[in-house]
């Protein structure tokens, strides 16, 4: 099993939940252990589980993942990130000083934690011959693999977030908001283009 390719493949699918992660952190009033921890989880497991089941649905799914997995991602993404800027400029509008969230709604976590782990989904389709996983235990850890670098990138970067969004905390969700979109719009060129 070729352990250098896993964890490139860990760090690339985990790019996109790590920009997540910093944004979050940077436009939330109290990170707590439990805020980072969650999000951490979220999107670990989601990008461990998205492998899995590409895996399991084989070759016979491909093309209809490949066919529609940029465009769930693009609207997703841009959903969300058009929401973030909204609720930004709303806030701004009523003179709300402090522009940063509370806590992350469970639903937006989730919607988030699926839509940067659809190139996972597509990954686990060729894991196996990328990584040299011929069984289901080798495939099962790299599953694991992917999702603890997941977890520890995204830990990591709520806590970057939060030390950096005192820098540019009125503007954060703006571009929280913007980085959503730019993601969906990278994983739909790449997808399209490239």
């Amino acid at each position: 099993m070729d352990y250098v390719s896993l964890c490139g493949i860990g760090i690339g699918l985990a790019m996109d939940a790590f920009a997540v992660c910093i944004t979050n952190g940077a436009i939330t009033k109290k990170v707590t252990p439990w805020f980072a921890m969650k999000l951490a989880i979220c999107f670990g497991l989601f990008q461990s589980v998205m492998p899995l089941l590409g895996w399991l649905i084989g070759k016979a799914g491909e093309s209809l993942i490949s066919a529609v997995d940029h465009w769930v991602a693009l609207i997703l993404l841009s959903y969300l990130g058009i929401g973030m800027i909204r609720e930004a400029h709303k806030k701004t509008y009523c003179g709300i000083h402090d522009r940063r969230q509370n806590d992350i709604k469970p639903k937006t976590l989730v919607a988030l934690a699926v839509a940067t782990s659809i190139d996972a989904l597509a990954t686990g389709i060729i894991l196996p011959s990328a990584v040299g996983a011929s069984t289901v235990f080798l495939m099962g850890v790299s599953v694991a693999v992917i999702g603890l670098i997941t977890f520890f990138m995204c830990l990591a970067g709520v806590y970057i977030g939060k030390r950096s969004g005192a820098l540019f905390s009125c503007q954060a969700e703006y571009f929280g908001g913007a980085v959503l979109i730019g993601i969906g719009i990278k994983i739909f060129i790449d997808h399209v283009f490239l």
